[in-house]
């Protein structure tokens, strides 16, 4: 088994803001406000979630190659 990383950098995919955020272990963060704009991100068409879409790192489900 390899390491998760638990940090993900989310960035906006409106104003550009980036934030550093702890990922869930246990499930998948289907929706964002960004502390920004406070636009609601949601995933991308594919994606199961926010950090799977706008994050540095994928969900720790899909670093472990299991379906999340």
């Amino acid at each position: 088994m390899h390491t998760v990383t638990l940090q993900s950098v989310l960035t906006c995919p409106y104003c550009g803001h980036a934030q550093s955020q702890t990922m869930p272990t246990d499930a998948c963060q289907f929706f964002y406000e960004c502390p920004a704009c406070h636009a609601l991100l949601r995933p991308k068409a594919g994606d199961c979630c926010v950090f799977c879409s706008y994050g540095s790192m994928p969900c720790p489900p899909v670093q472990q190659g299991r379906a999340a």
